[in-house]
């Protein structure tokens, strides 16, 4: 199991910022390996109570909220991982189960079953979890990332861009899912995530984003698409 703690800060950039923050975080940071040219792909399945709990605490501005959500990177991949994420304002804590891709399919499916038969504690809290609130799959979520980190602190800058959904497919392992865009033309997310404290040399690259800080939930973003009636 992985268990990371640390602040998140997220801010809508355009192109032009992207570009620019890219430029002056090279020589600072470190490229995630799995960048390439363009970045990568990053998908997940959110799962959510018939009542869309998750998804309206978090619209309704409850400080204390979660998301439980399937993650994978290639739709040929062998595993994928199941994680709780937890929020508190800024602090947020992300525990992650490394799934089979038997294991993953099943709970495309809504079967939670295996969960029992594994030693993790967060396996046992999932599984009670998904099975008394009638939990289910309700919306793929995919984007570009790009990505910067440093080893101190566990700092990691992300742009994600490209932002597009769908709640009519939730196999995250088919290789062209029908998917409707949800961000604009050029938007980016950037996130900033660390432990303690931001490096003085990296902050002072952000400080012109600092009064623009937004919480920009991408599931609920993708979610309000099929939700436009609702107030």
């Amino acid at each position: 199991m992985i268990d990371v703690s640390r602040k998140e800060i997220k801010y809508v950039v355009n192109l032009q910022e992207t570009a620019r923050l890219k430029r002056r975080l090279a020589p600072l940071m470190k490229e995630d390996p799995h960048n390439g040219i363009n970045g990568y792909v990053v998908r997940s399945l959110y799962f959510d109570t018939p009542f869309d709990t998750d998804f309206e605490e978090k619209v309704d501005g409850y400080d204390n909220r979660k998301k439980i959500r399937l993650r994978v990177y290639d739709p040929e991949a062998g595993s994928a991982k199941l994680e709780l994420k937890e929020k508190s304002g800024t602090a947020q804590r992300k525990r992650s189960l490394l799934l089979t891709r038997t294991e993953a399919e099943q709970m495309i499916r809504g079967g939670y079953g295996f969960l029992k038969e594994r030693e993790e504690e967060l396996a046992s809290w999932l599984y009670v979890t998904l099975t008394s609130k009638c939990y289910r799959p309700k919306c793929i979520v995919e984007y570009d990332r790009f990505a910067y980190y440093l080893d101190h602190n566990e700092t990691r800058i992300t742009f994600d861009a490209g932002l597009r959904a769908g709640e009519g497919n939730y196999n995250i392992f088919d290789k062209n899912p029908v998917l409707y865009p949800v961000s604009g033309r050029g938007e980016a997310t950037l996130e900033v995530k660390y432990s303690g404290f931001l490096f003085t040399c990296i902050k002072n690259e952000l400080t012109p984003y600092e009064k623009m800080a937004v919480s920009n939930s991408k599931y609920c973003r993708a979610r309000m698409v099929s939700k436009r009636g609702r107030r």
